[in-house]
């Protein structure tokens, strides 16, 4: 399987239209939202304190998410750091290693598009257990820290560079 995490701004059109046909299932919507909304984060932004990444595996699109900085970081997140959001799977797709395949290049693009961060964060669900699984495994350290989220509570975990 070769795979490559690449920035929705240099996707071809015929990428950019698969990835708007990236479905998650139905019962992880609530944790990471749908590719619309996701897309309509990133379209609604001006700059690039807000950056969509797509992950291909032979030519076509199978996961997307979304990076955030500054004036778009939660409240939470360190100012020096770019938080992950709206990581999706299509589910069609999972099982096959992709989610592992997005982490693992997460923190090479993360630089590449922002230089001057010092890790990632990101918020999961309590009780999101294939997440939070996934995020340990490829050495995401839960700070300990928990919140009231939209859903539930929320672990906030970091990955340093």
């Amino acid at each position: 399987m070769t795979t490559q995490l690449v920035p929705y701004e240099q996707l071809s059109p015929r990428q950019r239209e698969r990835v708007q046909d990236i479905e998650i299932h139905p019962a992880q919507k609530s944790f990471s939202g749908d590719i619309h909304g996701a897309l309509h984060s990133l379209s609604a932004t001006a700059g690039d304190a807000i950056r969509g990444f797509a992950l291909i595996a032979d030519e076509r699109p199978v996961a997307f998410l979304l990076l955030k900085r500054p004036p778009y970081l939660p409240d939470w997140a360190h100012e020096d750091t770019a938080t992950l959001h709206a990581l999706q799977v299509d589910h069609r797709c999972q099982g096959q290693g992709y989610g592992t395949a997005c982490l693992q290049a997460l923190p090479e693009v993360a630089r590449q598009a922002w230089p001057d961060i010092k890790g990632l964060e990101l918020s999961v669900d309590a009780h999101n257990e294939a997440a939070l699984g996934l995020y340990l495994k490829q050495g995401w350290v839960d700070s300990g820290h928990a919140y009231k989220g939209r859903i539930g509570h929320e672990r906030r975990m970091t990955l340093d560079f």
